[in-house]
């Protein structure tokens, strides 16, 4: 049996696959959020101060292109994706759920 080219790409827009990521990245985005909460100082009214070095060191990262970090600043970007990974290889040898299309159109 021939599978069509088109066919990864199919499993990478499924509804269910895109609901997979979406529950990973809101995991890692609370992960950095609640970091990020750690390392602020808290006022009176609630607000969270970032102390100026992580100020100065954020903001050198967010205007660094990927190519021009440090290895350890690429390693930590590298941890990052690792969590998505075996949810796209499960989707790409067509492991993960796939949601019913409700055009029509064959499922995958």
């Amino acid at each position: 049996m021939t599978v069509p080219a088109d066919v990864p790409r199919a499993r990478l827009r499924d509804p269910g696959l895109i609901e997979e990521l979406a529950a990973a990245e809101h995991e890692r985005w609370s992960t950095w959020q609640r970091y990020l909460f750690a390392q602020c100082v808290p006022t009176a009214d609630g607000s969270l101060v970032i102390p100026a070095e992580l100020v100065r060191r954020w903001s050198r990262q967010m205007d660094s292109l990927y190519a021009s970090l440090p290895e350890a600043e690429k390693d930590s970007d590298r941890e990052q994706v690792e969590r998505y990974l075996p949810i796209i290889e499960r989707a790409l040898e067509g492991e993960c759920p796939v949601t019913p299309p409700t055009n029509g159109a064959p499922a995958i």
